[in-house]
């Protein structure tokens, strides 16, 4: 009888170790079952910065073997597991882009836009990867703006932390005195909040139809929404026309509007030292 226990025993334990050695196929894993967390395997992927996956998965615009998953912090195995984006298939393995792209205005800097306008991803032509803007600019604004799937340097460029500076040139109307630059320089508060210091440089004013202008190059580290629009309100001299020159290290004057380059090792490798120093205050 102990013989015939002991058997049976050994029989149960060899049919757990067969069941354990196979694998799931794929789609038939719960979202949660191990693996790592949705947004840093879409980060990884180029999708999009943590951040941004974030807020892809709470839109629910993210499944997981056909499930639509909107809790932080669930997990998956993009080895195993179906994970899709707006219905597209992610993958977990492709080249990565770095592109410098002159916006001119009128693009909405974001992939896709609710109400129909043109965004920057219609001047992507060629661009295979699904790359995606690094930061802001708005409707109304033109200049310099950054484009990968390198979801870490992404996150890099547009975290406070790292004081990554981009220059701007805004034309502004009437002419802004010491007084009013001062302020720009060491803040004002917009939405109750006080802006970091800023870089501050006026040019000579100019006569236009409607009366004075000026230029103002400002340096500021942070990206809040019409941050440098609401600037100069607060100061009371309204931006006319705004252009992004300088994105940390890189400038380019010589790009067209709707036009866009690679960047080149040297610029990408001046990026990733930017996005890595930490201003501590």
């Amino acid at each position: 009888m102990k013989k015939e226990a002991g058997s049976r025993k050994l029989e149960a334990g060899s049919r757990k170790l067969e069941a354990g050695s196979r694998k799931p196929e794929a789609g038939s894993r719960k979202p949660d079952a191990g693996g790592e967390r949705l947004q840093k395997i879409l980060s990884a992927a180029g999708v999009a910065s943590r951040r941004l996956s974030e807020e892809l998965i709470a839109q629910g615009r993210v499944s997981v073997n056909g499930k639509t998953v909107t809790e932080l912090g669930t997990k998956a195995d993009p080895s195993v597991d179906e994970i899709k984006v707006d219905g597209r298939r992610i993958k977990t393995e492709q080249k990565r882009r770095y592109i410098l792209l002159n916006k001119p205005r009128g693009y909405i800097t974001t992939r896709s836009d609710p109400q129909g306008r043109p965004t920057v991803m219609d001047l992507m032509k060629g661009v295979r990867e699904y790359v995606y803007p690094v930061g802001r600019l708005d409707y109304d604004s033109e200049g310099l703006l950054i484009l990968t799937n390198d979801g870490d340097l992404a996150a890099r460029l547009t975290h406070p932390r790292h004081e990554v500076d981009k220059v701007y040139e805004a034309r502004v109307k009437g002419v802004p005195d010491e007084h009013a630059l001062d302020r720009l320089a060491r803040g004002v508060t917009i939405d109750g909040r006080r802006t970091a210091p800023a870089k501050v440089r006026a040019s000579e004013p100019f006569a236009k139809g409607s009366g004075e202008q000026t230029i103002v190059e400002m340096s500021i580290h942070e990206g809040r929404q019409r941050q440098v629009r609401q600037m100069f309100d607060a100061v009371g001299h309204p931006v006319v026309r705004l252009k992004r020159v300088r994105i940390g290290p890189i400038e380019d004057p010589d790009i067209p509007p709707g036009h866009w380059r690679e960047l080149t090792p040297q610029e990408v490798a001046k990026l990733q030292r930017a996005g890595s120093r930490t201003v501590k205050r």
